[in-house]
């Protein structure tokens, strides 16, 4: 209990406890939390702490955060500065370097919370392990964290929610359903109740029959693209893979974007990513996030998702169009980048979240936003750096280009050598012609097949697969590739294809593409050409694809001997997930 500073005050105690969340060794997680222990509201607080030199703070949330050399001040923003009693408010950091912090002030009077100074968090308990495993238990069994003043108990938690506080290393769970995965990590509280960082995560499969959902697809892959960005402007989070009925038709989703930088993974959004926080009503189990609790954001919501949906496998999708720059800083060391990637995915906080790593490169040995000359050779040395450090029971999968054109891209690079060490290839079998192209011609931007008119010889689906195989890429190992959305011009007069155009069309969140649920109601499909649909209306010309459109796609996919499907993305689709059910069906 640390009196503030004014006697007319002493009714109001706070204390001040800083945790490590996680520790990378060149960095770690860190967490404030200010707990009022008295009678009377803070109305605003300040921590000050210093930092052993080669410690310091980075990004900072939910807290004003400044330093002048080892010295750093934490003041509260203005929504989380009053405190009722017995309430506690919490802000984190990330900070680069080993040490501790030291000399904690809050509001000028000592902090003595417990753990500064002079009583660390305990450190993480080992991975458990699982033994026992019945229908409807398990036991977990996991080594002692360490502390300097002692434990005093271990928090059990199973898919991110903590299950029991138990005082041994062992627990045995039970009142589980038969043949469902289920995620387990534990946490140690010391003597003063901090609690260190989650373990790693082991994952169960209970015993019996489980009656899981199951998509029915016959072994072919269903797969989706779910954007970290959409969960913003787009207001589209994992629980509307659940109320659209998407996830019960899918069988992977492709988690975007990862970054690529200094030639390692990095983290896309942390916000979106494992901060933000849920309420109950957009929470894929109606159970809202509390502001301690060790995962947020998407990544817990996915992790609720899969325990609705043992069937679904999540993969983490690294580069794309915007951050695809850094792959050739990778490529001059795939064993780093591969190492560093795997120790991403598998950070304890989220490690069973994850079931493999897909990498969007645009494009190895050839140009996207910026250009790359890294050989041929390239992107067999990272997919098969990739695979050595993730082994056989992680997916590792890869987004390709779909240019099979003579001399274009698919020539500029070695995939039948990199599908060696890969599960499947998303062959991106859209984006062929576009507003880009502002005067036109009008052309389909994802064409099944070539045609009539076509403005670019081997930009369809049919020639790149066919390549591909060519050059030795078994077809078990392709995806075919669905754009849930379609691309657009405006001052067209011609219905059919092949018309002049004056620009873009208008679209909702940029010129010259769409939403298909937007696009099916304002401009529905007057034609067909090469397997895919158009629309003209007013000025307006889209191409998109349509449930007949995809039915016929996926006969052809199957007669090809491709091992599924997948999508960019699923906010595309409308609200009862109408493109999703077609996919679904037409690999049945």
């Amino acid at each position: 209990m640390v009196g503030l500073a004014s006697p007319a005050e002493a009714a109001t105690s706070a204390t001040a406890s800083f945790v490590k969340k996680s520790d990378w060794g060149s960095g770690f997680e860190g967490q404030w939390t200010v707990k009022n222990t008295g009678t009377t509201a803070l109305s605003s607080w300040t921590i000050e702490w210093d930092f052993p030199s080669g410690t310091a703070v980075g990004s900072a949330w939910d807290a004003t955060v400044t330093g002048s050399g080892t010295h750093w001040t934490a003041k509260n923003l203005g929504w989380n500065g009053s405190v009722a009693p017995g309430a506690s408010v919490s802000f984190g950091f990330n900070g680069t370097g080993p040490g501790a912090p030291t000399g904690c002030k809050l509001n000028g009077a000592s902090c003595d919370g417990g753990s500064v100074p002079g009583d660390n968090a305990p450190s993480a308990p080992g991975i458990p392990t699982a033994s026992a495993v019945t229908d409807t238990s398990a036991k977990l069994s996991w080594t002692a964290a360490t502390d300097d003043n002692g434990i005093k108990n271990y928090d059990v938690l199973r898919d991110g929610a903590v299950v029991s506080t138990v005082t041994g290393t062992t627990y045995t769970d039970s009142g589980l359903k038969a043949g469902t995965d289920y995620s387990y990590t534990v946490q140690a509280r010391d003597t003063a109740d901090q609690t260190g960082p989650v373990s790693g995560a082991v994952k169960v499969h209970t015993t019996g029959e489980g009656g899981n959902p199951d998509p029915g697809t016959g072994g072919k892959v269903n797969l989706g693209y779910f954007t970290d960005w959409g969960v913003y402007g787009r207001n589209y989070h994992v629980k509307n893979l659940d109320t659209s009925g998407s996830a019960a038709k899918i069988t992977h989703i492709n988690y975007a974007f990862g970054n690529v930088q200094g030639g390692k993974c990095t983290i896309g959004d942390s916000y979106a990513d494992y901060d933000m926080a849920y309420t109950a009503d957009k929470s894929v189990d109606g159970v809202a996030d509390t502001w301690d609790q060790p995962l947020r954001g998407s990544f817990n919501q996915l992790r609720k998702l899969k325990a609705k949906y043992p069937n679904i496998k999540v993969l983490w999708s690294f580069g794309g169009w915007t951050w695809s720059g850094g792959f050739g800083e990778a490529a001059k060391n795939p064993a780093a980048f591969a190492d560093s990637c795997y120790k991403l995915v598998e950070d304890p906080r989220w490690a069973d979240v994850f079931d493999g790593i897909d990498i969007d490169w645009e494009y190895p040995n050839a140009c996207g936003l910026t250009c790359d000359t890294s050989g041929p050779a390239a992107m067999k040395g990272l997919t098969s750096a990739l695979r050595t450090k993730f082994g056989k029971d992680y997916l590792v999968t890869a987004a390709i280009t779909a240019d099979g054109s003579d001399g274009g891209k698919i020539d500029a690079a070695d995939y039948a050598g990199a599908a060696q060490s890969l599960d499947w290839y998303n062959v991106m079998t859209y984006d062929f012609f576009g507003a880009w192209d502002a005067k036109g011609p009008t052309a389909p931007h994802s064409p099944l097949t070539s045609y009539n008119g076509v403005p670019k010889a081997g930009f369809n689906s049919a020639d790149a697969i066919a390549k591909l195989k060519a050059q030795g890429v078994p077809a078990s190992k392709m995806l075919l590739g669905i754009g849930f959305y379609g691309r657009g011009w405006t001052g067209v007069t011609q219905d059919a294809p092949g018309g002049t155009a004056t620009g873009a069309a208008p679209g909702t969140y940029e010129a010259g593409i769409e939403d298909y649920k937007v696009l099916k109601n304002s401009c529905p499909a007057t034609g067909t050409v090469a397997g895919t649909a158009y629309a003209h209306c007013g000025t307006n010309w889209w191409s998109y694809d349509t449930p007949a459109t995809i039915a016929s796609k996926m006969t052809w996919a199957k007669g090809q001997g491709l091992g599924g499907a997948f999508f960019w993305e699923f906010s595309g689709d409308t609200a009862n997930g109408e493109l999703v059910g077609a996919i679904n069906s037409g690999l049945k």
